[in-house]
Parts: C-alpha cells; structure tokens; sequence
C-alpha cells in the first residue's frame, strides 16, 4: 500500500523532471518534433527519408526534437546534426532501449511518459510521424487531439508514407466517421505525404502562409 510520503516524494519527481526540461529548452527557438520506430534498421528507406528530412528542416532553421532513441530518431538527430542543426533529444528511462543517440547535441531524460509528450508538444511548431508502432501511435494521437481541442496551436501535423498509413486511415474513415465519433474535418488537422522534402515544404508553407515561426516558439498552452 502506497503511503502519503511515497506520493509527495514523486510529486517533487515530477516537479523536477518539467523544471530541468523547461530550463534545459527555454531558449530553443523553433522546433519540429519527429517521431517513428524504434525498430527501423539504418538501412531502411525510412531511415534515409528521415535523415534526409532532419537535415532538410535543419537548413531552414528549426531544430529537431526527437525521443532521443535509435531507429528513425537518430536518424532525424542524425540529419540535423551533420548540418549543423539543433539536434534535441527527450529520452526516457527503459530496461531494453539506450537512453541517448550519438547525434543528440541537447538532451534529458525522462522517467515519466506523460512529462515526456509535454516536452515535445510545448516546444514543436510541428509534427513529423514516420512509420513506427504503438509509441508512435500515441504520439500521433495525441497531437492530434490537442489540436482538435484546441488546446495547442494548430501547427503541421505530417505523416510520412502513404503506403503504410492508409490503411489506418481508410479504418478511421469507414468506422469511426460512420460510428460518429469523428467527423471529416478532423482529417484536415493532418497531411500525408511521401518524402522528407513533401514533408519539408509541407511545413514551410504552413509556416509562411499564416504565422512567424520564431515569433510563436513559446506561445503554446502548456
């Protein structure tokens, strides 16, 4: 049984962990947050997509948070950093992943989750989600239901691989759409697209088209 002292202890816990992540961030400028699997191989095509993209986001001066793991985040940190990026990492604390890629130039660790998402979503102007399993999918979702609520700036939010998210995309239309759950305007909170420069020039036009990017670094609602 859980005691009173347990749970003001890990209250200071999590106190810690946003107080260390906000002073670690609080000068970052704008960001993209890239998100993918874990699992993806250096030799993936997806791996070379979202090297291509860190890079590519890089040169137009945003940095590139990641989770900070390998797979298709040290490839974002991996492009970002060998253009001279920012290259961020939010890692968290697990018993069969490494906490920290070599090309993370700026990082923390985590042991929360939840402290973790805020990190992400506080200090991206957008959203880049290449293909990857569960972790992902949470990621995506809620980006999503923040920016369907409301309660964030309605910043890009891109899938990359037409292929691999359509069927998700086609079950959400046919069931959920069809239950009432969602409606289709929801399906214009996201785009999806093929490559790291679709992905690129996706943000760049939302960027140029309505809002300064440096302007609203740190106007979220977090």
């Amino acid at each position: 049984m859980r005691n009173k002292s347990e749970d003001a202890w890990q209250i200071l816990r999590i106190q810690g962990e946003f107080t260390k992540g906000f002073d670690t961030f609080s000068e970052l400028g704008p960001c993209v947050s890239v998100f993918g699997s874990a699992r993806t191989k250096t030799n993936s095509e997806w791996y070379k997509e979202a090297r291509l993209f860190g890079g590519l986001i890089s040169k137009e001066g945003f940095g590139v948070i990641t989770g900070g793991g390998p797979g298709i985040m040290e490839a974002a940190n991996r492009g970002a950093h060998e253009t001279g990026g920012k290259s961020i990492g939010v890692g968290i604390e697990l018993p069969f992943e490494a906490s920290m890629n070599k090309y993370v130039d700026l990082g923390v660790d985590n042991r929360y989750f939840f402290t973790r998402k805020v990190m992400f979503l506080k200090y991206s102007q957008a959203f880049v989600i290449f293909p990857g399993g569960v972790g992902t999918l949470d990621e995506l979702f809620e980006a999503i239901t923040l920016a369907q609520c409301g309660h964030n700036v309605k910043y890009p939010i891109i899938l990359v691989g037409t292929k691999f998210w359509s069927g998700l995309i086609d079950w959400m239309k046919e069931t959920l759409v069809n239950e009432g759950t969602i409606s289709l305007k929801d399906f214009e909170l996201f785009r999806i697209v093929d490559s790291a420069e679709e992905a690129r020039d996706k943000i760049m036009e939302f960027h140029k088209r309505y809002i300064n990017p440096v302007e609203l670094s740190d106007k979220t609602n977090f």
